[in-house]
C-alpha cells in the first residue's frame, strides 16, 4: 500500500495545510485536523521514498510528475507554521528544509527540463516548481523572514509572467495533452493567488496597483479554471486530480486576505466576502473531495493485491 501511494499524493498533502489555513478563522481544532492528516500524508511519503528510493528516481524523470514534487517541500513550509507554535526550533528548521529542498528541486528540474527544453514536455504543473517557493513569502513573517521571503516574492513574480505565456502557449497552441495530465489545466488557477496571498503576507507596504492586478489576475484563472472542472471531472481518477485541490484552496486564501486588507484599508468591496464564502465552500468540497478519491484508490489496490 506504501508502495502505491503516487508522487503527486504531496498535492493533497500541501492542499490539506492551506485549507486549515483557509478555515483557521471558523475553527482551529479543525484547522489541525487538517494539518494532521497533511502531515500524515506526508509521513507516509517519506516511508515510501525511503522504502523504494528507485520509484522516487524515475518519478522525478518525468516531467509531469517532477513537476509536482515540489508540492512536497510547500507543504513542509506551511506545515512549519503549525509547529512552531508548540515547538519554535523545530518549526523554524523544517522551514528552512522545504525552502531548501525546494531549491533543490528547483535546480534539478532546470537540469533535467529546461536546459534539455521540448514544449511539447511543458505543463500546467512548472508553475509549481518556479512560482511554487512563493508559499515561503506566506509563512515567512511567523519566522522573522520577511525580507527572505520579499525576494522570494519577486523571483516568484517574474517566473510567474514568463511561465504564464510559455504555458499558455503550449495549452491552447500545441495541445497534445495526454489524458492523465490533463487535469493540470486547474493549476492555472494557483499562480496569481500564491503571489498575491505572499505579497500581502510579506510586504508592510503595498501597491494598490500590485493588489488589484494580482486579484483581477487571481478571478479571472479560477473562473477558468471552474469552467474546465465538469470536463475534468468526468474523466476516470488519476493521481493528477490532486490539481483539482491547491489551486481552490489557495484561491480562497487569497481573496480572503485581499478582502481583509482592502477593508482595513478603507477600500472595501462588499461583495467579495460573498466570493470568499464560495470559494471556501468550493476549496473545503474539492480538497475532501479528492482525498476520499485517494483513500478509495489505496484500498481498492490493497483489496486486489490480497484477491490476487
Amino acid at each position: 500500500m506504501i508502495k502505491k501511494i503516487p508522487l503527486p499524493a504531496a498535492g493533497i498533502m500541501l492542499a490539506m495545510a492551506a485549507t486549515g489555513n483557509l478555515i483557521q478563522t471558523y475553527s482551529q481544532e479543525l484547522r489541525l485536523v487538517f494539518g494532521a492528516i497533511s502531515a500524515i500524508i506526508g509521513i507516509l511519503l517519506i516511508i515510501k521514498f525511503i522504502m523504494y528510493p528507485k520509484l522516487l528516481s524515475e518519478d522525478l524523470k518525468n516531467p509531469a510528475i517532477a513537476s509536482v514534487a515540489p508540492t512536497f517541500s510547500m507543504a513542509i513550509i506551511l506545515l512549519a507554521a503549525y509547529v512552531k507554535p508548540f515547538a519554535g526550533t523545530v518549526g523554524l528548521t523544517l522551514w528552512f528544509i522545504g525552502f531548501i529542498l525546494h531549491c533543490a528541486l528547483i535546480l534539478l528540474f532546470t537540469f533535467r527540463f529546461i536546459i534539455k527544453f521540448d514544449i511539447k514536455k511543458v505543463f500546467p504543473s512548472y508553475f509549481i516548481v518556479y512560482v511554487g517557493l512563493v508559499v515561503a513569502s506566506i509563512t515567512a513573517p511567523a519566522f522573522a523572514m520577511n525580507t527572505l521571503g520579499q525576494a522570494v516574492f519577486w523571483i516568484g513574480f517574474i517566473c510567474y509572467l514568463i511561465l504564464l505565456a510559455v504555458i499558455s502557449y503550449r495549452v491552447i497552441k500545441i495541445k497534445e495533452t495526454p489524458e492523465p495530465a490533463q487535469p493540470l489545466i486547474i493549476i492555472f488557477a494557483a499562480p496569481a493567488s500564491l503571489c498575491l496571498a505572499g505579497y500581502l503576507s510579506c510586504f508592510d507596504s503595498k501597491s494598490m496597483i500590485i493588489v488589484y492586478l494580482l486579484a483581477i489576475l487571481s478571478i479571472a484563472m479560477y473562473i477558468f479554471a471552474l469552467t474546465q472542472l465538469p470536463r475534468l471531472l468526468k474523466l476516470k481518477f488519476y493521481p493528477s486530480y490532486s490539481a483539482f485541490t491547491f489551486p481552490m484552496a489557495i484561491s480562497a486564501i487569497a481573496m480572503k486576505m485581499t478582502d481583509g486588507f482592502l477593508t482595513k484599508s478603507g477600500n472595501g468591496i462588499a461583495f467579495l466576502k460573498y466570493i470568499v464564502m464560495i470559494q471556501t465552500i468550493i476549496a473545503v468540497a474539492m480538497v475532501l473531495y479528492v482525498l476520499i478519491r485517494y483513500i478509495l484508490m489505496l484500498v481498492n489496490t490493497k483489496q486486489a493485491s490480497k484477491t490476487a
